[in-house]
C-alpha cells in the first residue's frame, strides 16, 4: 500500500504568525516535524500557503507544494496538495496521512499506529485517541473528547465531557468510566479525502467547531487507534515557553 504524508503549514496563524519558521533546537518547527515524519514515511511533503515556508523546506531539501491561502483546515489543504503532487509526480497514493505542522515532538509510534489502521480495507478515515486519566482533561473544552463503538470507530466527538455520567459526582467521573481524548492526527483513503472536502459544512460541525463531525454526519466511518503519548502542539508563543519549561528545548 502506498502512503504519502502531508504536513499542512500555514504562515498566517492569528495566534502565532509565522510559527512554522520558529526555531526549535536550532531547526525550524516545520523542519523538526518533517524529520520525525520521514522516519516512518518514505514520501513526505509540506503543503503551505507562503513562499517563505517553501524556501525553508527547499533549503533542507524537503518536498513542498504551494497551496491556496483560503483553506480553513489542514484537511482542505491536504486535498489540494495531493491533487497537485499526484499530477506533478504522475503517480497515485492510496492513503494520505495528515500531520499537523505545529507538532515537532510527534512520536514515530503514533505515526505507525495510524498507518496500521489501513491494513483493514474497510477503513476510510483514521485518527488517534488517548485514554484520559485526570479530571481536568475531561472538562477542558479545548481538548475534544470522543466516544467509540465496539469496532473502535468514532461515534461522536465533543468539546464537552462525553458520555455524561448521570448521578455521579464529577470528581469521580475519571474512575467510573473510560474517557478518551482526541489526538489530531488523521489518515484518509485518497478518494475519501477528496469526497469529504466537497461536503457542505454540517450543523454538528458548526455547533462544536470540529470538522470531523461533518464526516460522521454524512455517514463516513472514522477508525480510531489508541496511543499513550500526549499531543504536544505549539499554538501560541506561550505554548513555546511551556515547552522550554518542560526541558524539551
Amino acid at each position: 500500500m502506498e502512503f504519502i504524508a502531508i504536513i499542512p503549514a500555514r504562515y498566517g496563524s492569528t495566534r502565532f504568525p509565522g510559527k512554522p519558521l520558529v526555531l526549535i533546537n536550532n531547526k525550524t518547527m516545520v523542519h523538526n516535524v518533517y524529520m520525525q515524519v520521514a522516519k516512518v514515511f518514505d514520501e513526505v511533503w509540506v503543503a503551505t500557503d507562503d513562499i517563505r515556508i517553501v524556501n525553508e523546506v527547499e533549503s533542507f531539501l524537503g518536498n513542498v507544494v504551494l497551496t491556496k491561502k483560503k483553506h480553513k483546515s489542514g484537511t482542505d489543504r491536504c486535498a489540494e496538495a495531493i491533487e497537485k503532487i499526484q499530477t506533478l509526480k504522475n503517480k497515485t497514493w492510496e492513503v494520505v496521512i495528515n500531520i499537523q505542522g505545529d507538532e515537532p515532538f510527534i512520536k514515530t509510534e503514533q505515526l505507525k499506529e495510524i498507518k496500521k489502521c489501513f491494513k483493514s480495507k474497510r477503513t476510510q478515515i483514521a485518527t488517534l485517541i488517548k485514554p484520559i486519566n485526570n479530571k481536568d482533561d475531561i472538562f477542558n473544552t479545548n481538548k475534544p473528547k470522543v466516544v467509540i463503538n465496539k469496532n473502535n470507530e468514532a461515534i461522536y466527538f465533543s468539546r464537552s465531557p462525553i458520555p455524561f455520567l448521570r448521578g455521579v459526582n464529577q470528581t469521580k467521573w475519571v474512575t467510573k468510566h473510560s474517557f478518551f481524548k482526541h489526538i489530531g492526527l488523521y489518515g484518509y483513503r485518497t478518494e475519501v479525502l477528496q469526497e469529504i472536502t466537497k461536503l457542505s459544512v454540517s450543523k454538528l460541525e458548526q455547533a462544536e467547531s470540529l470538522e470531523q463531525l461533518r464526516w460522521i454526519e454524512n455517514g463516513y466511518k472514522i477508525k480510531t487507534a489508541f496511543t499513550e503519548h500526549e499531543s504536544i502542539s505549539i499554538d501560541t508563543p506561550k505554548d513555546l515557553e511551556k515547552i522550554k519549561q518542560l526541558g524539551l528545548l
